[in-house]
């Protein structure tokens, strides 16, 4: 189904009308959070840590993309780190969007909309947020009072807490909120640094006001392992700590119940990459009681080894509680369910039965990182939980009250979270061949339909690089690797029939990195493979797919390989932090600098990306974000500027215009100050804007055309999944 249909008001001279679609996987990525409207029956939103925010259309049975509209510029915008709807008002919808917190990273926002996510607007925030960053499945942050919808309320990474008294557009910080919510030990650490993680929840508690007078209590938790709940009971002026809370864990949820006792779930970190320890526990305001009240037995003093995620309450039953463990990666994680307010406990997927039949790939997949639960508040048969890679759905959730199976469907259908590392489309075979981020790969014959990965062996949890020979297409190899503690195979594959099959290679050449696969290339008749592995010193050259290898002669450290499309003795590399071009026209065993226009080393730059020609031996495109596009042959000699096109992120090639015999080119870059998706059917001279402002994708990342289509184009950014695009009113096959 057609995303849009683009209509451009533009000249035709300088714009052309396309309609978009995503290329069907079926999810594949982390939905971190779901949140029910609790007065309209099938309202539901879904955030994503890359992917943007979605809203669950029921009538079609699918997800409607809601952040479709961001620019290159606000890329960082896709991570949404919180979430939040107004139980008074059914039309608003709140999005807390930051990715990364990272100096190079730009501040937040909070987007705000009145008809259901349709269209937003902005407030810029004064600080960062992690909406890819660990601590992302905690939730939620932002939170509308739910009897003065003015009022919200926001727990920050590293700012404190913060409120708004006008729907959101304008925000101050709570100066009276403790500093613990600023401290060390609200931070967690990883593998590379230290993550400020904050304030992970507000709740309010609508007991404490009434339509039109606010809510003067609520609650905040703070990921610390010491004291980490606070109350405040005149409408967040003033805070003081929760006595008797447990101490010890990382609170990350809080769902309330309608008889007003509160649910939390708890884990020594803050998830999702890894939790060794929880707890889940039960509190009573009015007799201020902690029980412990964990599923699972826990031997005081020793870790379980997992934590504990979601947690949630059905809003029409107060004792039906559900939650589920979190990282319990060996054997799976579990999800159980309470229906006397956590003294029972029932785990569900030991009586479950999964439907894969939508989404083939899923066969291979438990359920993990389940971060969020939804029981929908007009149907308690209809629950929702998240994954690593989508969103499952009950239709019979009751049945597990007496003893029979629950059944779950995939309902991932418009919500493509995938982030795709490189596309291939090859002259023959499979329209699109694509290595994607944590599902490996896949090879898509039918663009509507959700195929299986790449058949195994090999199977990686990255795909990274892809190339097919541009004189025997049928010819296709890949990197790829698998993460650790999941396994190892050879980082390099090949396939003599466009993907259907593979085959590791034998070896490699040398030891390198556990993770990242490099870059691959192979030659224009298939005769021979150069390789720079992750972690290795240069490329390696094969003639027979990793039985012997050759080291590589003359190339920088950190160099980017290809293939010449026509001629089987070239190959090219390029280092975009040092600016070299080079090349090598005896098969990969020797390269040298490029100098002329291709010569890099003193411009100013901080992005290049080049293609070879797929017509013409020994003629390249580049493309960077300072110098725009050029055309060059292999000695340097300037052929064509693409003046017209600057700040370029991605190109690639299509198959000609009727009547043309140059490829049509494809390139996300800035015409004048317009940043978008454009076309060219004559070698770049000119370029036609095929994008529009409500549907930008993000920062587009990876493009290439069809080259047994004209104006076909595939694409993906940061985590929106793949996408293609065809001219409005072009015949499909």
């Amino acid at each position: 189904m057609w995303l849009f249909a683009a209509s451009l008001h533009a000249s035709e001279a300088t714009s052309a009308s396309y309609r978009f679609a995503s290329v069907h996987i079926g999810g594949g990525g982390f939905v971190s959070g779901l949140v029910f409207q609790p007065t309209v029956p099938g309202l539901l939103y879904a955030r994503t840590d890359v992917g943007g925010a979605y809203r669950w259309d029921q009538a079609r049975a699918q997800w409607t993309p809601l952040t479709d509209w961001l620019s290159a510029a606000d890329d960082n915008l896709f991570g949404i780190d919180s979430l939040a709807v107004d139980p008074g008002d059914a039309n608003r919808v709140y999005l807390a969007a930051g990715m990364y917190d990272t100096a190079s990273a730009g501040n937040a926002a909070i987007l705000r909309s009145e008809d259901r996510g349709v269209h937003f607007q902005r407030s810029d925030l004064p600080f960062k947020l992690g909406g890819n960053e660990l601590g992302r499945g905690n939730g939620e942050r932002l939170a509308v009072d739910p009897h003065d919808g003015r009022i919200l309320f926001f727990g920050s990474r590293d700012a404190g807490l913060w409120r708004s008294n006008d729907h959101g557009a304008h925000w101050s910080r709570v100066d009276s909120f403790p500093a613990a919510a600023t401290s060390l030990s609200a931070t967690a650490q990883n593998n590379w640094r230290r993550q400020a993680i904050g304030i992970v929840f507000v709740v309010f508690d609508p007991s404490s006001g009434s339509p039109g007078r606010a809510s003067t209590t609520l609650y905040a938790g703070v990921s610390s392992r010491e004291t980490s709940l606070f109350r405040s009971t005149d409408g967040g002026r003033t805070w003081s700590a929760v006595p008797s809370q447990p101490l010890g864990l990382r609170p990350n949820h809080m769902a309330r119940a309608s008889n007003g006792v509160y649910y939390l779930s708890y884990g020594d970190e803050p998830g999702p990459d890894s939790m060794h320890d929880g707890a889940v526990w039960k509190y009573e305001p009015t007799s201020n009681q902690w029980s412990d009240i964990t599923p699972l037995p826990h031997v005081s003093g020793q870790p379980s080894g997992y934590g504990w995620g979601a947690v949630a309450v059905d809003p029409n039953h107060p004792d039906v509680v559900m939650t589920a463990t979190f990282a319990h990666y060996t054997p799976k994680d579990e999800l159980f369910r309470s229906i006397d307010g956590g003294a029972h406990w029932q785990e569900i997927f030991a009586h479950s039965q999964f439907d894969v039949s939508q989404t083939a790939w899923t066969r291979e997949h438990t359920p993990h990182w389940i971060a969020s639960i939804a029981i929908d508040p007009h149907d308690s048969d209809h629950v929702w939980f998240v994954t690593g890679y989508g969103v499952w759905m009950s239709v019979d959730m009751r049945n597990a009250d007496h003893g029979s199976d629950v059944h779950w469907q995939f309902q991932d259908q418009g919500l493509e979270e995938t982030v795709a590392l490189d596309l291939v489309s090859p002259p023959q075979g499979a329209h699109l061949i694509s290595a994607v981020g944590d599902l490996d790969g896949y090879r898509h014959d039918d663009l509507s339909t959700a195929p299986l990965q790449f058949t195994a062996p090999p199977r990686y949890a990255n795909s990274e690089s892809l190339d097919e020979a541009g004189r025997k297409p049928a010819w296709i190899v890949r990197s790829g690797y698998l993460r650790y503690p999941f396994g190892t195979a050879m980082r390099a594959a090949y396939s003599q029939d466009g993907g259907t099959h593979w085959k590791a290679f034998a070896s490699e050449p040398e030891k390198g990195a556990t993770e990242g696969a490099g870059t691959i290339a192979i030659a224009a008749d298939a005769s021979a493979v150069l390789w720079f592995p992750n972690g290795a010193s240069t490329a390696y050259l094969t003639r027979d797919f990793g039985q012997h290898w050759f080291a590589a002669e003359g190339l920088s450290a950190h160099a980017h390989v290809l293939s010449d499309r026509v001629d089987p003795q070239r190959f090219y590399a390029y280092d975009a932090a040092a600016g070299e071009v080079f090349v090598s026209r005896d098969g990969g065993m020797h390269f040298h600098v490029i100098g002329g226009a291709l010569d890099y080393r003193t411009k100013p730059r901080d992005h290049l990306s080049l293609r070879a020609d797929p017509d013409n031996a020994g003629v390249l495109y580049a493309g960077s974000r300072k110098q725009g596009m050029l055309r060059a042959n292999d000695n340097g000699l300037l052929l064509a500027h693409m003046g017209e096109l600057t700040d370029v992120d991605s190109f690639g090639f299509g198959c000609p215009a009727p009547e043309k015999s140059m490829p049509t080119l494809f390139a996300a870059g800035q015409r004048g100050d317009v940043q978008g998706l454009y076309r060219s059917v004559d070698g770049g001279s000119h370029w036609m804007r095929i994008d529009d402002d409500q549907h930008r994708f993000g920062q587009v990342t990876h493009v290439t055309g069809d080259p047994r289509i004209f104006g076909r184009v595939y694409f993906a950014g940061s985590g929106r999944g793949i996408l293609y695009g065809d001219p409005v009113g072009a015949e499909q096959p």
